[in-house]
């Protein structure tokens, strides 16, 4: 009987019990369905119990040979301030890297890749929080830090947490199938799957301010961004006078009406540019740019990106 490849996931003191836990039980579910596909193991720097941010401590092997593994995963956590910077576990992942099939993170298990020089050149996602840190002490490594999960090569890396699952469910898919990965999500109860390129968070959630004096209004604009939503309209639909109504918006949200529509707008615009395939021009349209190229100079103004590139990008994850 052919033993399955070893997926090898990486936990230290100081880890986030769901970095680690997501993956392992999306793989111990796609195990049940394909013991062929996957075999997996905790390791860790020192075999035996090994705690948690959560105070949860979980047991772990030691660290396997190399050239054993078929894939590794990192897990994130507090404790990625000091394991990125422990000897063995660097001089391990450069040599697990250079014998396995693929490397992955999760959350700032990122940190432990950028550390080992494995992003140098390339895209990267990690958990928003921490996303401008790392691109300042990593700046070879590009950074999309609104991505769920990101594929560059052999490397993947994924967001916050929960993403560790979807980034998961997305190297199911790659080795089972969509149907595999879908039958797995589904035993999980968690959505198949959240593309790669889904924002890490909404706009609509950055613009509400804890009084909530104008969540109505945003959830408003949001439905209606193909229709024209000047400072005029909106502040009728507030009940105030224009000129009050953009002072009152400009303090409690932070961005004045217009950047607000414009952030709605991008933000729709891209789940459709990557998720739906359609036309960059009926997109437009459909989120109330009118014409693509005002809606291409606001993807730059967001992204740094085109459209067409983001797409690209989108299809490649």
């Amino acid at each position: 009987m052919t033993t399955a490849p070893l997926t090898a996931i990486l936990i230290f003191p100081g880890f986030q019990l769901l970095d680690a836990t997501g993956p392992a039980s999306t793989f111990e579910i796609a195990a049940h369905r394909r013991p062929d596909l996957f075999r997996q193991k905790l390791v860790a720097p020192e075999a035996g119990p090994v705690m948690s941010t959560s105070g949860v401590a979980v047991l772990a092997e030691g660290l396997p040979d190399p050239r054993t593994i078929d894939t590794l995963v990192i897990a994130g956590g507090e404790g990625t301030r000091q394991a990125r910077f422990d000897p063995t576990l660097q001089v391990f992942i450069r040599a697990t890297a250079r014998h396995c099939r693929r490397v992955a993170s999760v959350c700032s298990g990122t940190y432990l890749l950028a550390e080992a020089g494995l992003l140098d050149g390339k895209r990267a996602t990690t958990h928003w929080r921490v996303a401008p840190g790392l691109q300042r002490q990593y700046p070879n490594v590009r950074i999309e830090p609104d991505r769920i999960w990101v594929r560059d090569g052999q490397v993947w890396t994924s967001a916050g947490i929960t993403a560790g699952i979807d980034l998961a469910l997305a190297l199911v898919g790659e080795d089972g199938g969509e149907e595999l990965s879908r039958a797995v999500a589904q035993e999980l109860v968690v959505f198949h799957r959240r593309p790669g390129g889904q924002s890490q968070y909404s706009a609509l959630l950055e613009l509400e301010s804890p009084q909530g004096r104008f969540a109505a209004l945003l959830g408003w604009m949001r439905e209606r961004l193909a229709e024209p939503l000047g400072v005029e309209r909106l502040a009728a639909e507030a009940a105030m006078s224009p000129r009050n109504f953009a002072r009152a918006f400009l303090a409690e949200t932070g961005s004045t009406p217009a950047k607000a529509v414009e952030r709605l707008r991008v933000e729709a615009a891209r789940a459709l540019v990557e998720a739906e395939g359609q036309p960059i021009e009926a997109v437009a349209q459909r989120t109330g740019f009118g014409d693509p190229e005002r809606m291409r100079r606001a993807f730059l103004r967001a992204f740094g990106q085109p459209p067409q590139a983001l797409r690209r990008g989108a299809r490649s994850a």
